[in-house]
């Protein structure tokens, strides 16, 4: 009895077209359930943001290629070490994740040298918790 009541209230009317296999969840879900695998899988992460106008990074080949745009005439390429893997949420946040520490943080700040954090405007690649101080510019008289 109980299975047909189910049935019957999950039966959709002939005359209603609903195609709900095509449904996604809602980006800020995958990007959550994504983030527990990943840290499941892997202990030691670094969260790195890019500040700037078309400043922006992409992944390729599995997160083994690093391709960053900042500002330069050309693209920043990394080749991501074996121990180490990246991942870009969004086109501003990276994620170095791994199981060696010490490999994850030297990788995180080899990316943030290409563009270390500028103290008047505050632009360039920084950590996600760090605050950068800005400096005051050039006084007018």
């Amino acid at each position: 009895m109980a299975t047909e009541r189910s049935e019957t209230r999950t039966r959709i009317p002939n005359d209603c077209v609903a195609d709900i296999s095509r449904r996604r969840p809602p980006p800020s879900l995958l990007r959550g359930s994504f983030t527990n695998l990943l840290l499941m899988e892997a202990k030691f992460f670094r969260f790195l943001k890019i500040v700037g106008v078309g400043f922006k990074a992409r992944c390729e080949a599995d997160g083994r290629q690093l391709f960053l745009k900042l500002g330069y005439s050309h693209e920043v390429e990394f080749s991501v070490p074996p121990a180490v893997r990246v991942f870009c949420f969004k086109p501003n946040i990276i994620c170095c994740t791994g199981i060696d520490k010490e490999r994850v943080h030297q990788f995180a700040g080899a990316v943030r040298s290409c563009k270390p954090p500028e103290v008047y405007k505050g632009k360039g690649i920084m950590y996600i918790d760090e605050v950068v101080k800005k400096k005051q510019g050039k006084k007018s008289k």
